[in-house]
């Protein structure tokens, strides 16, 4: 008798147990809902990017009108990167072919709005995407160069802006080299870095200016070194 009550208790713990672990398991995301994610996420993300732009332009960086936009996003992105941080760290980089180049584009820009250590964290994983073909290489040297403006250091492929309040004006963050910029970019596929500017920030690339601009950068971090 006392055999048969011990394989009634034990027979209990482990319907308790099964009960359970399909309680806490989570159900698998399926493509058709990664794509809508990622559909809702472009749209809250760059639409209050899009109307702030506007608003600088036609009233300035400083206005009201400006800041009402960037507090729409800065609220939506923090919901934005905690969706994407999760997907990237439960199922890894997703595959080109399941969420297309939109896709691809969606996550690097959550990626790159957010804080430099998120970007560190997932500029590994980047960097296996493009070699695996997941990933084109524009979108991995548009995060390592915002991690180098983040640490106060020059950038490589020319594709960080930064608005200066001394001139009220967006310039591009100082660069190394920037007589051979183009030459790098060309390495990896990118399109000449005036090309570049001009179509994404309608901003004049003038070499001359961008190398004195980078020699002051670099003699300046050179005093503070000493």
């Amino acid at each position: 008798m006392r055999i048969i009550i011990l394989l009634l208790i034990l027979l209990s713990f482990s319907c308790v147990d099964k009960t359970n672990a399909v309680k806490t398991q989570e159900p698998k995301q399926t493509n058709e809902q990664l794509i809508a994610m990622l559909d809702s996420i472009w749209t809250t993300e760059q639409q209050p990017i899009t109307l702030r732009d506007s608003m600088i332009e036609l009233y300035g960086a400083d206005s009201k009108e400006a800041e009402k936009y960037q507090l729409i996003y800065e609220k939506n992105h923090v919901i934005n990167e905690e969706k994407i941080t999760n997907l990237l760290d439960t199922y890894g980089w997703p595959k080109k072919e399941v969420i297309g180049e939109q896709g691809n584009w969606t996550i690097c820009n959550v990626i790159q709005h957010a804080e430099n250590d998120v970007r560190i964290k997932y500029l590994p994983m980047m960097k296996e995407a493009v070699l695996e073909k997941q990933l084109q290489p524009r979108f991995l040297v548009r995060a390592q160069d915002r991690i180098a403006t983040e640490q106060g250091q020059l950038q490589i492929y020319g594709g960080q802006m930064k608005y200066y309040p001394e001139t009220k004006s967006f310039n591009v963050w100082p660069v190394f080299e920037p007589e051979n910029i183009d030459k790098r970019r060309a390495e990896i596929g990118l399109e000449p870095i005036a090309e570049f500017l001009k179509s994404r920030f309608n901003f004049d690339w003038n070499l001359e200016e961008q190398i004195q601009r980078s020699k002051e950068f670099e003699a300046q971090q050179q005093k503070v070194l000493n």
